[in-house]
């Protein structure tokens, strides 16, 4: 008898503790893709009988776990609406409130997507725009930054915690290009919009693309064989045994330091060698384009008397990507991520009256680097300016190295991304993705092609077909009329190339750049346009959603003749007598600025009294040209070119 009631508290127990699991993507505020079935698959307790009841349907639907405790039902989600409640019923309920039925997006990228309103990002009138974010027919999920070797299933919740109603606190730290073109959508269609911000700054096209499609795409193969041949387990074992080969002669590089010790450096008191920079600014704009490695700064400050024997807040904008940061001589502080304040404290007992020397060793390995930020942001306690003219000198130059081995753990690592941020949403009915990535691949414009249409091709087969709209990549570094070698142009050819891909659009943004800010701060524009394209291509409005698109160029005398094809929606070309952004080269292949005017809605001239017989023509080939080819609403027409001379030139 004792047996027998044992047996049956322990049964009571598991019942009491038997609940419906979820995919993680599924939490209460949020929105399921109207109009969709939902093949869900749960588990519960195994063999229980679950009943699920949603208050869209008159019926429940039943079903029973396995001896595993899975269970799959499909769900028809209804036409947008709401708010409904879902139950799920083993035993013990698990009941999801306030769900929509309405638009879901996947918003992914780099940093341009990551951006967010408030936080690091900043966005143009940033303080009204999240006062105002009160919306709540808007959903936000925001994704952990994680990655993973393998596929994984389990949902990584970001500062949302799943899914969470649109407003001022959560807004601040979400993506402001999936926000403004939720708002955007939102507002037209009059529905809710659900957005899952899954994006990583600095992130390569790689990281975001599935293991089986990458290793088909040149470049990726081989490297992508040796790691299945070597296993997880393998694959860090000799990234740690490669990782500290190189950093032994990394170290031993840096002519800054003593003994390869960075607790000694050798250049503090000396004078000689030593040049000057503006500072806060990336060192890609004081004259050191496309430098990755070590950079030694210097500058000296005079403390006040009152302050000598004090603890100071020393502080030092953004650093670009790893800092070690030294007063007179001794190491203070150490920090990382290109998007982190530093705020450092210096110790009392270094503080004398009078001169004092800050020295700041700064390692970047790819993309922009230096110290950065804003000028109000370097200071000492907040009244003492350190912005303005710093010295440096050059520790190590990457290019000297060999190529520094890549961490299994990081975001650049190929299906990282894709394993962690991606495959978990894999069963999550959505309307479509928007996408704006790329300045991670710059330089690799010709590999881009391939691996860009490659990864759209596998989302589209894994979400299942939906529309894919993705950002073209923004004006930016400095202006050149004339830049026949621009990598930035040519990264932005590959993007356009996708097009080919049935269900994509193109976002055009080569307006909207900055010359010395890689994220521009009008995301308000970006999801505007995009969700303009949205609602052209996908929601079938009639507003028009884009630009005419080059169709063809046919020479007459001096002069070559430029089609434009008008897509669906679109609206001809703006006239104007003096159409910035063209150049035409002749039979020399040397490139000169043309001079163009538009002949009819659809249709351009351009000539130049240098080319007498024209055989090639671009438009915004440069990494910041100046591009005025628009419609009369503002939608610009993308940088192109007629010709394929390689390189560029």
């Amino acid at each position: 008898m004792k047996k027998t009631l044992f047996l049956m508290a322990l049964s009571f127990v598991a019942m009491a503790k038997a609940e419906v699991r979820l995919p993680g993507w599924m939490t209460s505020h949020m929105v399921l893709q109207q109009q969709t079935t939902l093949h869900l698959k749960a588990t519960a307790k195994p063999t229980a009988k679950v009943k699920i009841s949603a208050s869209w349907n008159r019926e429940a639907i039943e079903t029973r776990a396995d001896k595993e405790g899975n269970f799959s039902v499909d769900l028809i989600i209804p036409k947008a609406g709401g708010p409904y409640t879902l139950t799920f019923d083993d035993g013990k309920k698990c009941v999801l409130t306030d769900v929509m039925a309405g638009e879901v997006w996947f918003c992914s990228g780099q940093s341009n997507m990551e951006m967010p309103v408030k936080g690091w990002g900043r966005v143009k009138n940033y303080e009204q725009e999240v006062a105002h974010a009160d919306h709540p027919l808007i959903r936000l999920f925001q994704v952990k930054q994680v990655t993973a070797l393998t596929p994984q299933t389990t949902v990584p919740y970001g500062h949302t915690n799943g899914w969470a109603v649109c407003s001022p606190g959560m807004v601040e730290e979400f993506s402001s290009t999936a926000y403004f073109f939720a708002r955007t959508i939102s507002e037209k269609l009059g529905i809710a919009v659900g957005v899952v911000n899954s994006s990583w700054g600095g992130t390569p096209a790689e990281t975001w693309t599935s293991h089986e499609a990458l290793k088909h795409v040149t470049g990726f193969g081989d490297m992508l064989r040796r790691i299945e041949e070597m296993g997880p387990e393998r694959v860090q074992t000799v990234y740690e045994e490669s990782l500290a080969d190189w950093n032994r002669q990394f170290m031993a590089k840096d002519q800054g330091l003593q003994n390869s010790d960075v607790r000694q450096p050798k250049w503090n008191a000396e004078a000689a060698g030593w040049r000057s920079m503006q500072l806060p600014s990336h060192w890609e704009n004081q004259g050191l384009p496309g430098f990755d490695g070590v950079m030694w700064y210097r500058h000296t400050v005079d403390i006040p008397a009152e302050l000598a024997g004090k603890d100071l807040n020393l502080n030092l904008a953004m650093i670009d990507d790893e800092d070690k940061t030294y007063w007179n001589g001794e190491m203070v502080a150490e920090g990382w991520g290109f998007d982190q304040q530093r705020h450092y404290t210096v110790p009392g007992r270094l503080v004398k009256a009078g001169r004092n020397t800050i020295l700041v060793r700064v390692t970047d390995t790819g993309g922009e680097g230096g110290i950065n930020g804003k000028a109000e942001d370097m200071n000492i306690n907040g009244k003492i300016t350190l912005a303005g003219e710093w010295q440096y000198r050059v520790g190590v130059n990457l290019s000297e190295l060999p190529q520094r081995p890549m961490d299994p753990t990081s975001s650049w690592w190929p299906s990282a991304c894709y394993n962690a941020m991606v495959a978990p949403f894999l069963g999550m009915p959505i309307r479509g993705t928007i996408w704006y990535q790329g300045c991670a691949n710059v330089g690799r414009a010709e590999q881009y092609e391939s691996l860009f249409q490659t990864l759209i091709h596998d989302w589209k087969q894994r979400f299942g077909e939906h529309p894919f709209y993705f950002v073209q990549l923004a004006n930016y570094l400095d202006r050149h009329d004339v830049q026949p070698d621009s990598e930035w142009a040519a990264l932005r050819e590959a993007q356009r190339s996708a097009l080919q891909i049935a269900g994509t659009g193109m976002m055009v943004n080569i307006d909207l750049g900055e010359a010395h800010d890689i994220h521009p701060k009008n995301k308000q524009e970006v999801g505007r346009r995009l969700a303009r394209l949205a609602l052209s291509r996908t929601y079938g409005q009639p507003e028009p959603g884009c630009a005419p698109e080059f169709q063809q160029m046919s020479i007459v005398d001096d002069k070559a003749f430029l089609a434009f094809v008008l897509p669906q929606g679109a609206e001809g070309l703006k006239a104007d007598a003096d159409i910035k952004g063209f150049t035409i080269a002749g039979p020399d292949h040397k490139w000169h600025v043309a001079t163009a005017r538009t002949l009819t809605d659809h249709s351009v001239v351009v000539s130049s009294p240098e080319v007498a017989v024209p055989i090639a023509v671009r438009y915004g080939w440069a990494d910041n040209p100046e591009c005025t080819l628009q419609t009369p609403e503002g939608f610009h027409v993308s940088p192109f070119r007629t010709d394929d001379w390689k390189g560029g030139k």
